[in-house]
């Protein structure tokens, strides 16, 4: 039985259906989850709850050919949820994205990096800037705070927020740069700029 016939049963709530997704994709799914959790516990608790969401919204799937993308972002969701409390999720955002995107042409040129890497890249990264476009970028991608938000906390105006937030965001692409290949580089601009964005 196909893949695109599971979908078609399990929308009509066939448990047997449901239990061949399950069979077809549990541990590609956990293996996914160990990348980042490293824990056995969070990996399949994480598994278990996409799994959850999956059969409770069964009759709301539009796909109809594979799963595979739609399984893969409830799992990304999750693991920035379960982390948001205990980690930085804009930078873990932003390493799962770029981590996903571009894992073949990273593990093909050997520069798979770790999340604790990242992150002290990250990090420095940010503490590199002037302290105006540091606190610019920190409230807008970290905070989630309007650029008018941010104009009243730093009693600037919010032309100069912007102006600090696109200037900022060039010169961690620069400092990014002296760290980790071109591409990746991009890759990771290209994710803190779409923060916040639908999953």
């Amino acid at each position: 039985m196909g893949e695109k016939e599971l979908i078609s049963q399990l929308k009509e709530g066939s448990e047997a259906a449901f239990d061949k997704i399950y069979d077809l994709y549990g541990a590609r799914l956990y293996g996914y989850c160990m990348q980042y959790t490293k824990s056995r516990e969070d990996s399949e608790e994480i598994m278990q709850d996409v799994f959850i969401k999956l059969w409770q919204n069964k009759e709301k799937i539009i796909q109809t050919d594979t799963l595979r993308s739609l399984i893969f972002k409830i799992a990304k969701f999750q693991l920035i949820n379960k982390y948001k409390s205990n980690l930085n999720s804009f930078s873990f955002e932003t390493y799962v994205d770029f981590y996903n995107e571009k894992k073949l042409s990273i593990d093909n040129t050997h520069h798979a990096i770790e999340y604790d890497d990242f992150c002290r890249l990250l990090e420095n990264a940010l503490k590199a800037l002037p302290e105006t476009q540091r606190k610019v970028i920190e409230y807008s991608k970290l905070k989630q705070y309007s650029n008018q938000e941010i104009a009243d906390k730093l009693q600037l105006k919010e032309q100069t927020i912007k102006n600090q937030l696109s200037i900022g965001l060039k010169a961690l692409q620069q400092e990014l740069q002296k760290h980790l290949p071109w591409t990746i580089v991009l890759l990771i601009v290209k994710n803190i700029l779409s923060i916040g964005t639908d999953l």
